[in-house]
């Protein structure tokens, strides 16, 4: 998918979406390949205030440059756009849930970090401090499902394409507030 046809997708599932700078050409590419993309990865920020959230996502910090995603799922619903192309979100992971993911099926425990899912993997960032306290506001819940929806229905990918990153990465806890269960469930009903 090009940056073009991504931007197409997000706003043709009605999403309000925030084009940062030149989110189109601002990757990673030069550390290695983007693709092939086999699916959607959710985060959580750990960051409090949406502009400070996106550039942060945007820029990155030390030890870790950006963009840190393609998208910035805000509080309030939209969809920061601050990166496409390789971006510093997924790190390494699980071999078996990228096979799994690919042929979207249930996933197995992420038992193992033997693979780059920087190169596998859209990454959507959203605001939350990550502590299971800080509430998800209904209209980013609903940002989230669309945004993780466009991308699937421009694959032809089911609901099984997208994973949080607490399922790809041993450790990580990440999006806490929700479950990845009943968010698929949501981008099945969507995609239907």
């Amino acid at each position: 998918m090009s940056a073009s046809s991504f931007l197409k997708a997000l706003k043709a599932e009605g999403l309000t979406v925030v084009q940062v700078g030149d989110w189109r050409d601002h990757n990673r590419n030069h550390k290695g390949p983007w693709g092939p993309v086999h699916g959607v990865m959710i985060h959580h920020t750990v960051t409090k205030g949406s502009a400070r959230t996106v550039d942060i996502c945007r820029k990155g910090y030390e030890g870790l440059p950006g963009p840190l995603c393609h998208g910035v799922v805000t509080k309030d619903g939209k969809v920061h756009l601050v990166g496409y192309g390789r971006a510093n979100h997924a790190g390494l992971g699980d071999d078996d849930v990228l096979r799994a993911v690919i042929a979207e099926k249930a996933l197995p425990r992420d038992n193992e970090a033997n693979t780059d899912g920087n190169r596998h993997f859209y990454g959507f960032e959203c605001e939350n401090l990550g502590d299971g306290d800080d509430p998800w506001p209904a209209a980013q819940l609903e940002a989230i499902e669309r945004a993780a929806a466009a991308v699937c229905r421009h694959h032809g990918w089911n609901e099984r394409s997208v994973i949080g990153h607490l399922e790809w990465q041993p450790g990580k806890v990440d999006p806490r507030g929700f479950t990845m269960t009943s968010m698929r469930n949501r981008i099945r009903d969507r995609l239907k």
